[in-house]
């Protein structure tokens, strides 16, 4: 079974998504780990309610990158997590997680990317930007997480429509309900070893057949 890190920044409609996932059998992992640089953060209060290990963490909490990196890295090994999801989170992660996880990262973002992504573009921002562009589509991908923002790999990607009348609250409760959708289905992808990576390039290999 896969075990997860989830990394959140606000309430964590996401992880439950993925909690939702789990217990309904749709998604083969176990979340072990939860983590926020936020005190506030919803998504912490979520996980402790369904008894996740959730820690808030972040860089100005520590002397150094490489500290906080160390941190991260224990608390991970200390919870044998497999894959790292980034689920709401607005922070870069520290190199050092990032070569340690390699390919083993991924992050769900509210529009088709490439478009509409890199430092800045989150939340309303996308949404304000896609409809001021006069898109006539949008979507959610979940990418793989490499050292720049949102230019990681794409692994599962779905588009939404926009509508005439659309405002960005409207287009974002849309987007929202795609995430909620694919990104427990990526994460079983990892789960059932069927993302292969080469480089920039990501293959999702059939499903295995019974027998």
């Amino acid at each position: 079974m896969l075990t997860l890190c989830v990394f959140v920044s606000g309430r964590g409609s996401n992880l439950a998504a993925l909690i939702e996932a789990i217990q309904s059998g749709r998604l083969d992992a176990r979340i072990a780990l939860v983590i926020s640089n936020k005190t506030e953060a919803g998504a912490l209060a979520l996980a402790r309610a369904h008894g996740v290990a959730a820690f808030h963490l972040s860089a100005p909490q520590f002397i150094s990158e490489e500290a906080y990196s160390s941190r991260l890295l224990g608390l991970m090994e200390e919870h044998n997590v497999d894959l790292i999801v980034l689920a709401g989170y607005l922070k870069k992660i520290p190199e050092a997680v990032i070569h340690h996880y390699r390919h083993r990262i991924i992050n769900i973002h509210p529009a088709l990317l490439p478009a509409f992504g890199g430092q800045g573009m989150y939340g309303h921002h996308v949404h304000e930007a896609v409809l001021a562009y006069g898109c006539k589509v949008s979507g959610a991908t979940v990418h793989v997480v490499d050292s720049e923002y949102d230019t990681g790999a794409p692994v599962l990607q779905q588009c939404v429509p926009v509508l005439e009348d659309d405002t960005p609250e409207r287009l974002a409760a849309r987007v929202l309900e795609t995430e909620h959708e694919i990104l427990p289905r990526a994460v079983q992808l990892f789960a059932e070893g069927r993302v292969q990576i080469d480089g920039r390039r990501v293959t999702i290999l059939a499903k295995k057949g019974r027998g």
